[in-house]
This record gives structure tokens, sequence and C-alpha cells, in this order.
């Protein structure tokens, strides 16, 4: 997709993730939301099945550095849900799972992602972007609001995911047509 230098390092480039990269994806994923989580549910965040299922429905993009995968992020079309308006329901992506490897936190790889993830959508002509946040991981809503996301609502936790303390969902919501020339 694309190559950029991040913050005076070895050049990164984002793709688009292939079947044979589902391993990768899961190592990446755990090892990422290990640290973050941890303190509110025990074990892995996703098993190679799942992210086989993903890949299914939607697109994983991958950042990597020399074919070592960094980060990822993964977008899915999500054209109409009968719940809402056809204004409302039409042209959405929802945007899940950003992880970046614990060693490449905090490097600007995340807002890359993102803005690799909002830009596929856009190409798309999808015009709207969908996130659902863990409550509990407060430092989340204000990256995203940075981004230009809000809160529409909240959702429950899955509750086959057992926790060690109550949550849900923040869902947020961002218009991909506002910031098309950034």
């Amino acid at each position: 997709m694309n190559s950029v230098d991040s913050r005076g390092s070895k050049s990164v480039r984002v793709r688009i993730a292939q079947r044979e990269d589902a391993e990768k994806i899961t190592t990446v994923i755990n090892s990422a939301f290990r640290g973050a989580e941890e303190f509110f549910v025990e074990g892995d965040r996703v098993d190679i099945g799942e992210v086989l299922n993903f890949l299914s429905s939607g697109k994983f993009l991958l950042a990597e550095n020399e074919h070592t995968l960094l980060g990822c992020v993964y977008v899915e079309p999500r054209h109409l849900d009968s719940s809402r308006s056809s204004a409302e329901s039409q042209d959405r992506a929802y945007l899940g799972l950003l992880a970046v490897g614990p060693a490449h936190q905090q490097s600007g790889l995340g807002s890359m992602l993102m803005d690799a993830a909002e830009d596929y959508c856009r190409a798309l002509g999808l015009r709207f972007m969908d996130i659902k946040v863990v409550n509990l991981r407060e430092e989340l809503t204000g990256f995203y609001r940075k981004r230009g996301y809000v809160e529409t609502g909240t959702s429950a936790f899955p509750a086959e995911v057992e926790t060690k303390l109550r949550c849900h969902f923040i869902d947020m919501s961002k218009s991909l047509d506002a910031d098309k020339a950034t």
C-alpha cells in the first residue's frame, strides 16, 4: 500500500494481509493486548481461528519493516443495518484490533495504521468508521477523540469473555468525508 519513514527508523510498509499472515497477526495482537488488558481479562485476545474468520469478512492492514510485522488493524465494510435509518446505515466500516507490538508502541505506528485504515475505507467509498473501545481503557477514548471520533453510545462486552472487572464498550464513530484532504 505505502511506505513511510517512521521517526527516522527504517522504512515501514503497510499492506493488506493474506491468509498465510494469520499466525503472525495472532501473535502481534496477543502481545499488544496482553499488557494493556491483563488487569481486567486473562488469556489471549484472539486465536488463529478467529483471525482466519476475520480475514474472511474483512481485511487486516499490516505495518511491516523488513518482513517483520510491527502492528496491524482490522477493517470491515458494513453496509446495511436494518436497525438504523437508510442514511445512517449506508457506507459504514468497522475498525478493530488496532495492535502494535510492545517494542514499537508509542512510535506513531498506531496513528499510521489508523490513517491507512481510514484511507482504505475512503477508497472503497465508505463514509463512516465505527469503533468499540472498552470503557476500562480510558486512554483510548482520548486517542480516538483526537482523531475525530465521537461517542455514539455504549454496547455490551461479549458475555462469553470472562472479565475480572465489569466492563462495556464505548461506541465511537467518525465521518470519513470530513477529512478527505488529510
